[in-house]
């Protein structure tokens, strides 16, 4: 069987406010527009996840809620604080736990970014694939019948982008 990870790292956030706790910090305007346009993308080339595990940051569930909007059906979002703020591994363990066949976490760096590279075999050959700036999105794929069993270099790359490419 295959299984479809959509790893998406939050959306542009605001530092508006100095005195706002990191978790409670929003999106920006820009992180608003490229959250819709990751939406769009992904709708696009008809992604929709079975299971959408994101942090509990306010700027993760803001960057879930503007990608769900465009999204057909509506993929019920676990928020957990084991993804605020995760290294790779911490962030490996929770989606081990991933019942869906694909897959969404929304995420921060720099885990998104160490994921994303110690998971697939082969790095795509974007430049920003290894930064994993804010919003950066990959589909990866992975052939195993259980989030379980996803290994470290066993996934593939279909599909990288970053907002920027698209607003």
């Amino acid at each position: 069987m295959t299984l479809t990870l959509i790893l998406t790292r939050h959306a542009k956030s605001s530092w508006g406010d100095a005195d706002l706790a990191d978790h409670d910090r929003p999106l920006n305007k820009r992180g608003h527009a490229s959250a819709k346009a990751i939406g769009r993308w992904l709708a696009d080339r008809g992604l929709v996840p079975d299971e959408v595990l994101c942090s509990g940051a306010l700027r993760t569930r803001q960057t879930w809620t503007h990608i769900a909007e465009t999204m057909v059906g509506d993929p019920a979002a676990q928020f957990t604080d084991a993804l605020y703020l995760a290294d790779a591994d911490a962030m490996r363990n929770v989606l081990a736990l991933a019942e869906g066949k694909t897959v969404m976490m929304v995420a921060h760096n720099p885990g998104s970014a160490y994921m994303a590279r110690k998971l697939v075999a082969e790095a795509p050959e974007h430049e920003k694939f290894s930064h994993y700036p804010t919003g950066a999105t990959a589909v990866i794929e992975f052939d195993a019948d259980d989030w379980s069993e996803v290994q470290w270099k066993s996934g593939r790359v279909v599909e990288f982008v970053v907002p920027r490419e698209l607003i």
